[in-house]
Order: C-alpha cells, then structure tokens, then sequence
C-alpha cells in the first residue's frame, strides 16, 4: 500500500469495474458486461476489449468470469455439487480444448498450481484445491482406451511461497513446464477482495494469468501466457479484505446513516474532501495497521469446504466423464 494512495487494492473484475464506474460517471468504452441470475448465484461475465479499457480498469485485456453466492459459505453439500457445476460449466467457455488438441494431435496436458502458503490458513486455498484434485498424468498412458475417452491427463504442484522456498513461484513454475510441458496451466489463488461482501463468496475464472501477491501491493513475477509461454487460467476466491476498506467504508456509511442527519459528526464528516479523509484513515492506521490485511471468522471451514467445491469443478471440466452430481465421489 503506498502511503500517498490509500484506495484498497482488489483482485477481482468486478470491483475493479464499479471503481472505474465511479470515477468516470459512466460505463467504461472497451468493456462488455453481461450478468445472468441463475439458481443459488449470479454469474458476471466481463470483457476488457482493449488496452484503453485495461488501463481504466487495471486490468489486462481478456476475460473475467464472476460467480456471486453466499452458498459458498454454507455447508450444504447438494449446493456445493451444484456450485461445482456451474464453475466447471463457465470454466470450459474459456478454454478451447479443440484448439489445444488440435495443436498436438492428443489430449492435452493440464498443470493445476495451488499457489499460497498452507501454512497460513486464509492464502491455503490453493494447497487445499491441489488435496482435492484428480490427478491422472501418472496413469493416462497406462489406462485402456475405453477409459482415456473420459479423461485427460492432469497433474498438479503446490509450490508454496517465497518466503518458504526463496524463490518466486514463477521461477520454479517455469521450471517445472520447460520439464513437463503442459499445454494448459491453471493457478488458483486466495484474492484480495475491496468490498467486505465479496469475501468467501465470489469465485472468480479468468483467461488473463495472475500476479501473486498483487491484491495486496507486492511486485512478483506474472504467471501469464507472455510470461510461461503456455495458456493461463487464473482461478480463486477473496478470503481477506485490507483494514483500509473496513475504515473508509465505515466512514462513508457514517456519512449517509439517516440516522445521523443533521448530526454534529455527520456534518463534520461531510466538510471533509478525499484527500482529507485518506489523511484521516492514514492517522488512524499508521504506523503499526496500514497493512494488515483482515479474514472473517471460520476462515477455517470456508477454504475446506470452498477447497473441495473448486477441486470438484476443475475435475468436472477436466474429465468428461465426471459428472456434476457426483462430484463428491471424486474428492477426498
């Protein structure tokens, strides 16, 4: 977070998009917004068209596919399949198996990366996504044909961080796709979330990479198709929000509570500019809370459970086979 620029950080489109609006006062040329209401969640789909409309949103060119559900943190195991489902459902419109079997005339090769760090439990999704999935490389070769027709071969890596290995991610990354040679490489990720409302309830898919630790100000090497000369899928949920959106939210509400009209409090927050109110928050936070980053309770069931929904996606879009309803079956 830089002290001159206290606007919370946010990994996912969507906030990304309604800040854009905001500051602009209209719609941002170069982006295309479709919504859909289904069952249990919303499904936002955005287009970022062009380099003008990456700048305005801070956000590369590409797809963002957003499911919205507070089902996520519910612990109900027909929904969750459902949930499953409609991931694995919105995750294969993003990728082109034809066009990747095509290229090397077989089944191609994916490389799931659970990125985080498993020993801190709200970045943990990623290892816990990786516990859960069907792996098949080590047995594709060997299975019988009737069998390879319902599969694809899939391996998997949780690399941990850099403050465990020493080395970025995407080094050992490159490493391990210059020896494997994927043709698709899907990383998941706990996000960082702007909006308190998002936490533990949005999945969000993209087709544009990811750049660890950038929802929180940290300057890492990109995992992206430029970077790792594969395909990229960037897959995750938010599971921390930084202290600064709590302050700044809350300070906003305070402004627009009815009831506080006409308030002493209310009036003087009212007199105060942006810049003003970003020194107000900078003197409450500083110099010990400027960066700490927050994760609600139960942090603990959520990534089990969101870990397992995940993993079960990706098995329903990785296998034609494996069916949404018994996902379940597939899990550990």
């Amino acid at each position: 977070m830089s002290k001159d620029n206290l606007d919370p950080y946010t990994d996912l489109a969507i906030e990304s998009r309604d800040l854009a609006t905001e500051r602009t006062g209209s719609e941002v040329k170069g982006v295309k917004v479709n919504e859909q209401e289904i069952d249990h969640a919303k499904v936002t789909r955005i287009e970022v068209m062009n380099q003008q409309a990456a700048e305005a949103l801070g956000k590369k060119p590409g797809h963002y596919v957003t499911i919205e559900t507070d089902k996520l943190r519910d612990n109900n195991r027909q929904i969750h399949e459902y949930l499953s489902g409609i991931m694995a459902k919105e995750l294969n419109q993003l990728i082109d198996y034809n066009s990747l079997t095509q290229s090397f005339d077989k089944e191609p090769t994916i490389l799931v990366i659970g990125l985080g760090n498993w020993n801190a439990t709200p970045d943990a999704l990623g290892p816990r996504v990786i516990h859960n999935l069907l792996v098949t490389r080590h047995l594709y070769n060997s299975s019988p044909e009737d069998v390879k027709d319902g599969m694809r071969p899939v391996c998997a890596l949780a690399p941990g961080v850099l403050g465990l290995t020493g080395i970025e991610t995407a080094e050992i990354l490159k490493g391990v796709i210059d020896r494997v040679n994927p043709q698709l490489v899907v990383a998941v990720d706990s996000l960082v979330a702007r909006e308190a409302k998002h936490l533990n309830s949005t999945i969000q898919i993209s087709n544009t990479g990811i750049y660890p630790g950038s929802g929180i100000g940290k300057q890492r090497l990109g995992i992206t198709k430029e970077d790792m000369e594969v395909p990229v899928i960037a897959l995750g949920i938010p599971t921390v929000v930084n202290s600064v959106t709590i302050v700044n939210d809350t300070i906003d509400k305070l402004m627009k509570d009815e009831s506080l009209t006409n308030s002493n409090l209310q009036q003087g927050l009212k007199q105060i500019d942006d810049q003003q109110k970003q020194q107000l928050i900078q003197r409450i936070l500083q110099p010990y809370l400027g960066d700490l980053i927050m994760t609600p309770k139960g942090i603990d069931e959520v990534i089990r459970d969101v870990g397992r929904i995940i993993a079960g996606g990706l098995n329903v879009a990785f296998h034609p086979d494996i069916k949404a309803e018994d996902v379940s079956l597939y899990l550990q």
